[in-house]
């Protein structure tokens, strides 16, 4: 697979975000966004993932599945956990593996993992039967990390990843994204904080000129 954006423009509102934005990724690759605040990091997931339009290029994504967009072949991570506080875990979980379909694609050989496997593998196996209201900031975080593995999908869009989480947990998510690689995945993620990825491409985001951040209808 290799991930293509062609000159990327976002607008937020009447004020373009980022301009003349192009990378590619191929399986097997992260990609690390890096930039100072407000530049557009968060805007670049999100549209990637389907969340944001696009004004301006194209994303496109070889050797995936041709009927699906390219966000459908993603998972978000974003700074919102996501979790439902009224349902259990594993009701989470249940609710998260119904409502987004796994993506199958070439050279992309994901682990399978059942609700509990991966609920045990993170250390919160015993809260299975709990609401998620009941749990920590640090096991709400990791109760999304467990939503990448129960409908897997080849592309992890993942926002500041390791916010909440202790040394252990920030640890154990590094070796989980590494494996993602190594099967074939690709990482697309926005942080303030080194990750020890491998293989590791660099994206940085800077600040658009006072020109670029003229009114959209001045631009047009």
């Amino acid at each position: 697979m290799k991930l293509i954006a062609d000159n990327l423009a976002v607008d937020r509102g009447d004020r373009r975000v980022f301009a003349g934005l192009s990378f590619s990724l191929e399986s097997g690759n992260a990609l690390v966004v890096t930039g100072p605040n407000g530049v557009g990091k968060s805007s670049l997931l999100r549209t990637l993932a389907g969340l944001v339009s696009l004004s301006e290029g194209s994303l496109n994504l070889e050797g995936g599945q041709s009927e699906r967009s390219v966000a459908e072949h993603t998972h978000y991570f974003g700074h919102q956990s996501a979790v439902k506080p009224a349902l259990s875990v594993k009701e989470n979980l249940a609710f998260w593996r119904d409502f987004t379909a796994p993506a199958h694609v070439s050279n992309f050989d994901p682990k399978e993992y059942g609700a509990q496997d991966i609920l045990e593998d993170l250390g919160i196996g015993h809260t299975s039967e709990l609401p998620a209201a009941y749990l920590s900031a640090g096991q709400t975080r990791r109760l999304a990390v467990a939503r990448l593995f129960v409908s897997p999908r080849p592309i992890w869009l993942l926002d500041e990843p390791t916010s909440a989480l202790d040394a252990n947990s920030e640890a154990q998510l590094i070796d989980l994204m590494n494996d993602h690689l190594r099967r074939g995945g690709m990482i697309v993620t926005a942080t303030h904080t080194p990750l020890s990825l491998s293989p590791l491409q660099s994206l940085r985001l800077e600040a658009l000129s006072i020109e670029d951040l003229a009114p959209l209808e001045e631009i047009g």
